[in-house]
Protein backbone atom coordinates (compact mmCIF):
# COMPACT_ATOMS: atom_id res chain seq x y z
CA UNK A 1 0.00 0.00 0.00
CA UNK A 2 3.11 2.35 1.23
CA UNK A 3 4.57 1.78 -2.60
CA UNK A 4 1.12 2.09 -4.18
CA UNK A 5 0.68 5.63 -2.61
CA UNK A 6 4.23 7.17 -3.57
CA UNK A 7 3.89 6.20 -7.11
CA UNK A 8 0.29 7.86 -7.53
CA UNK A 9 2.36 10.96 -5.58
CA UNK A 10 4.97 10.92 -7.82
CA UNK A 11 2.16 9.96 -11.30
CA UNK A 12 0.17 13.13 -9.85
CA UNK A 13 3.39 15.56 -9.07
CA UNK A 14 4.82 14.59 -13.02
CA UNK A 15 1.20 15.84 -14.45
CA UNK A 16 0.98 18.34 -12.51
CA UNK A 17 4.27 19.70 -14.15
CA UNK A 18 3.79 18.85 -17.51
CA UNK A 19 0.48 20.82 -16.97
CA UNK A 20 2.21 23.57 -16.33
CA UNK A 21 5.24 23.35 -19.01
CA UNK A 22 2.36 23.11 -21.99
CA UNK A 23 0.63 26.16 -20.32
CA UNK A 24 3.27 28.40 -20.97
CA UNK A 25 4.42 27.10 -24.14
CA UNK A 26 0.96 28.02 -24.96
CA UNK A 27 1.01 31.29 -23.85
CA UNK A 28 4.50 32.25 -25.66
CA UNK A 29 2.80 31.05 -28.59
CA UNK A 30 0.08 33.10 -28.22
CA UNK A 31 2.01 36.16 -27.31
CA UNK A 32 4.29 35.99 -30.55
CA UNK A 33 1.26 35.28 -33.00
CA UNK A 34 -0.46 38.19 -31.65
CA UNK A 35 3.31 40.54 -32.16
CA UNK A 36 3.18 39.45 -35.75
CA UNK A 37 -0.53 40.05 -36.58
CA UNK A 38 -0.19 43.15 -34.77
CA UNK A 39 2.87 44.52 -36.70
CA UNK A 40 5.62 46.95 -35.10
CA UNK A 41 4.68 49.35 -32.66
CA UNK A 42 3.06 52.89 -34.13
CA UNK A 43 5.25 55.19 -34.94
CA UNK A 44 8.11 53.39 -35.32
CA UNK A 45 9.53 52.47 -38.99
CA UNK A 46 8.59 49.11 -40.57
CA UNK A 47 10.55 46.00 -40.90
CA UNK A 48 13.91 46.09 -43.26
CA UNK A 49 13.46 50.28 -43.59
CA UNK A 50 16.13 52.83 -42.23
CA UNK A 51 15.94 56.42 -42.10
CA UNK A 52 17.17 56.91 -45.26
CA UNK A 53 14.61 55.64 -47.22
CA UNK A 54 14.37 52.57 -49.64
CA UNK A 55 17.91 51.47 -50.64
CA UNK A 56 19.80 54.31 -48.50
CA UNK A 57 18.81 56.87 -50.94
CA UNK A 58 16.30 58.83 -48.60
CA UNK A 59 13.25 61.40 -50.35
CA UNK A 60 14.66 63.03 -53.51
CA UNK A 61 16.71 60.19 -55.04
CA UNK A 62 20.06 59.15 -54.93
CA UNK A 63 22.29 61.73 -52.40
CA UNK A 64 19.23 62.11 -50.56
CA UNK A 65 18.65 65.48 -51.38
CA UNK A 66 16.29 67.40 -53.84
CA UNK A 67 17.89 68.41 -56.91
CA UNK A 68 17.84 72.36 -57.18
CA UNK A 69 15.75 74.30 -60.10
CA UNK A 70 19.01 75.60 -62.54
CA UNK A 71 20.38 78.55 -62.58
CA UNK A 72 19.45 80.91 -65.43
CA UNK A 73 21.12 83.95 -66.72
CA UNK A 74 22.13 86.58 -66.36
CA UNK A 75 24.71 84.99 -63.45
CA UNK A 76 29.14 85.22 -62.63
CA UNK A 77 31.28 82.54 -62.31
CA UNK A 78 33.58 83.29 -60.35
CA UNK A 79 36.99 81.48 -59.25
CA UNK A 80 37.30 79.35 -56.53
CA UNK A 81 40.06 77.76 -54.38
CA UNK A 82 41.03 74.33 -56.04
CA UNK A 83 41.70 75.75 -59.65
CA UNK A 84 45.14 74.80 -60.89
CA UNK A 85 46.80 75.64 -64.65
CA UNK A 86 49.73 73.77 -66.26
CA UNK A 87 52.07 74.20 -69.48
CA UNK A 88 53.16 71.00 -71.01
CA UNK A 89 55.93 70.94 -73.13
CA UNK A 90 57.41 67.86 -75.04
CA UNK A 91 61.20 67.64 -75.01
CA UNK A 92 63.86 65.28 -76.16
CA UNK A 93 67.27 64.68 -72.27
CA UNK A 94 70.47 63.66 -73.06
CA UNK A 95 70.90 60.12 -72.16
CA UNK A 96 67.62 59.39 -72.53
CA UNK A 97 65.94 57.41 -75.24
CA UNK A 98 62.34 58.75 -75.49
CA UNK A 99 60.72 62.21 -75.13
CA UNK A 100 59.58 63.06 -71.95
CA UNK A 101 57.09 65.47 -70.81
CA UNK A 102 58.04 68.86 -69.05
CA UNK A 103 55.11 70.12 -66.97
CA UNK A 104 54.36 73.14 -64.60
CA UNK A 105 51.59 73.92 -62.23
CA UNK A 106 50.58 77.15 -60.25
CA UNK A 107 46.99 77.15 -58.27
CA UNK A 108 47.69 81.23 -58.34
CA UNK A 109 44.68 81.53 -60.32
CA UNK A 110 41.83 84.47 -59.97
CA UNK A 111 38.92 86.09 -61.84
CA UNK A 112 35.31 85.57 -63.11
CA UNK A 113 33.06 85.26 -65.78
CA UNK A 114 30.36 87.13 -66.58
CA UNK A 115 26.99 86.22 -68.72
CA UNK A 116 24.80 88.33 -69.48
CA UNK A 117 20.74 87.77 -69.96
CA UNK A 118 20.79 86.23 -73.70
CA UNK A 119 23.79 83.92 -72.31
CA UNK A 120 26.54 86.16 -74.18
CA UNK A 121 29.55 87.05 -72.74
CA UNK A 122 29.89 90.55 -70.90
CA UNK A 123 33.95 90.97 -71.93
CA UNK A 124 33.96 94.00 -70.17
CA UNK A 125 33.66 92.44 -66.73
CA UNK A 126 35.24 89.36 -67.55
CA UNK A 127 38.82 88.33 -67.36
CA UNK A 128 40.86 85.26 -66.13
CA UNK A 129 44.43 86.10 -64.13
CA UNK A 130 47.18 83.54 -63.74
CA UNK A 131 50.28 84.25 -61.58
CA UNK A 132 53.11 83.28 -63.82
CA UNK A 133 55.83 83.70 -61.01
CA UNK A 134 54.32 80.26 -59.09
CA UNK A 135 54.91 78.03 -61.69
CA UNK A 136 56.51 75.25 -60.83
CA UNK A 137 57.80 71.62 -62.10
CA UNK A 138 59.67 69.04 -61.16
CA UNK A 139 63.32 70.75 -61.84
CA UNK A 140 64.50 73.72 -60.13
CA UNK A 141 66.86 74.43 -63.31
CA UNK A 142 64.21 74.25 -65.78
CA UNK A 143 62.08 77.07 -63.52
CA UNK A 144 64.77 79.17 -63.07
CA UNK A 145 65.08 79.53 -67.18
CA UNK A 146 61.68 80.04 -67.50
CA UNK A 147 61.04 82.32 -65.08
CA UNK A 148 64.09 84.48 -65.79
CA UNK A 149 64.75 84.25 -69.63
CA UNK A 150 61.42 82.81 -71.17
CA UNK A 151 58.24 84.30 -69.54
CA UNK A 152 60.62 86.91 -67.46
CA UNK A 153 58.20 86.98 -64.93
CA UNK A 154 59.90 89.98 -62.82
CA UNK A 155 58.74 92.28 -65.72
CA UNK A 156 55.67 90.24 -66.97
CA UNK A 157 54.11 88.78 -63.88
CA UNK A 158 50.94 87.56 -64.92
CA UNK A 159 48.74 86.21 -67.77
CA UNK A 160 45.88 87.27 -68.66
CA UNK A 161 42.93 86.09 -70.84
CA UNK A 162 40.16 88.09 -71.60
CA UNK A 163 37.21 85.95 -72.33
CA UNK A 164 34.98 87.39 -76.03
CA UNK A 165 32.77 84.23 -77.08
CA UNK A 166 31.53 81.19 -75.78
CA UNK A 167 30.04 78.17 -76.95
CA UNK A 168 28.44 75.43 -75.71
CA UNK A 169 26.58 76.98 -72.61
CA UNK A 170 22.76 76.33 -71.91
CA UNK A 171 20.51 78.99 -70.70
CA UNK A 172 20.23 78.11 -68.17
CA UNK A 173 23.07 76.45 -66.64
CA UNK A 174 22.41 73.16 -65.61
CA UNK A 175 24.25 69.54 -66.28
CA UNK A 176 27.41 68.46 -68.09
CA UNK A 177 28.33 70.12 -71.37
CA UNK A 178 31.10 70.74 -73.58
CA UNK A 179 31.86 74.17 -74.61
CA UNK A 180 34.66 76.21 -76.61
CA UNK A 181 35.87 79.69 -75.06
CA UNK A 182 37.19 82.19 -77.53
CA UNK A 183 39.30 85.56 -75.85
CA UNK A 184 42.31 87.41 -76.07
CA UNK A 185 45.48 85.96 -74.01
CA UNK A 186 48.50 88.45 -72.82
CA UNK A 187 51.68 86.56 -71.90
CA UNK A 188 54.88 88.16 -72.05
CA UNK A 189 53.67 91.92 -73.09
CA UNK A 190 52.00 90.29 -76.52
CA UNK A 191 48.17 89.39 -76.88
CA UNK A 192 46.97 86.83 -79.45
CA UNK A 193 43.58 84.98 -79.50
CA UNK A 194 43.39 81.59 -78.06
CA UNK A 195 40.62 79.23 -77.86
CA UNK A 196 40.31 77.35 -74.75
CA UNK A 197 37.71 73.84 -75.40
CA UNK A 198 36.58 71.89 -72.81
CA UNK A 199 33.89 69.75 -70.59
CA UNK A 200 32.17 70.94 -66.94
CA UNK A 201 29.48 69.91 -65.12
CA UNK A 202 26.84 72.18 -62.95
CA UNK A 203 26.14 71.08 -59.53
CA UNK A 204 22.64 73.65 -58.95
CA UNK A 205 22.39 72.32 -55.44
CA UNK A 206 26.34 73.61 -54.07
CA UNK A 207 26.05 76.51 -56.70
CA UNK A 208 29.54 75.34 -58.31
CA UNK A 209 30.95 74.60 -61.49
CA UNK A 210 33.89 72.11 -62.17
CA UNK A 211 35.65 71.64 -65.30
CA UNK A 212 38.77 71.18 -67.14
CA UNK A 213 40.18 72.74 -70.54
CA UNK A 214 43.09 72.72 -72.67
CA UNK A 215 44.67 74.97 -75.40
CA UNK A 216 47.85 75.44 -77.25
CA UNK A 217 50.28 77.76 -79.16
CA UNK A 218 53.80 78.04 -80.26
CA UNK A 219 56.82 80.03 -78.46
CA UNK A 220 56.46 82.28 -81.27
CA UNK A 221 53.21 83.56 -80.76
CA UNK A 222 54.43 85.39 -77.30
CA UNK A 223 57.50 86.26 -78.63
CA UNK A 224 58.87 83.61 -76.35
CA UNK A 225 62.18 82.08 -75.99
CA UNK A 226 62.47 78.27 -75.73
CA UNK A 227 64.39 76.64 -72.69
CA UNK A 228 68.14 75.99 -72.99
CA UNK A 229 69.50 73.62 -70.71
CA UNK A 230 72.72 71.08 -70.03
CA UNK A 231 71.13 68.11 -70.74
CA UNK A 232 67.99 69.36 -73.13
CA UNK A 233 68.48 68.30 -76.46
CA UNK A 234 65.02 69.56 -78.34
CA UNK A 235 62.17 71.05 -77.13
CA UNK A 236 59.06 70.65 -79.43
CA UNK A 237 57.92 74.28 -80.43
CA UNK A 238 54.05 73.92 -79.35
CA UNK A 239 53.08 74.50 -75.79
CA UNK A 240 49.93 73.22 -74.11
CA UNK A 241 47.81 74.69 -71.82
CA UNK A 242 45.51 72.61 -69.07
CA UNK A 243 42.78 74.23 -66.71
CA UNK A 244 41.50 72.52 -63.99
CA UNK A 245 38.91 75.42 -62.59
CA UNK A 246 36.12 75.99 -60.18
CA UNK A 247 34.01 78.41 -59.96
CA UNK A 248 31.34 79.31 -58.22
CA UNK A 249 27.91 80.82 -59.30
CA UNK A 250 26.74 84.13 -58.69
Amino acid sequence: MIRTRISGRRASAWLSGLSVAVLVVAGALTFHTTQAQSGPPQGGPPPGAGAAGPGGRGPGGPGGRPQAPPKPFPLTLTVTDGSTASYRVREQLAGIAFPSDAVGTSNALSGQIVFNKDGSLDSSASKLTFDLRTLKSDQSMRDGFIQQRTLQSDQYPEAVFVPKKIEGMPNPLNGQLGFQLSGDMTVHGVTAPITWQGIATVDSNSGTVGGRANTDFKFETFNLTPPQLARLLSVNDDIALELEIHFKIN
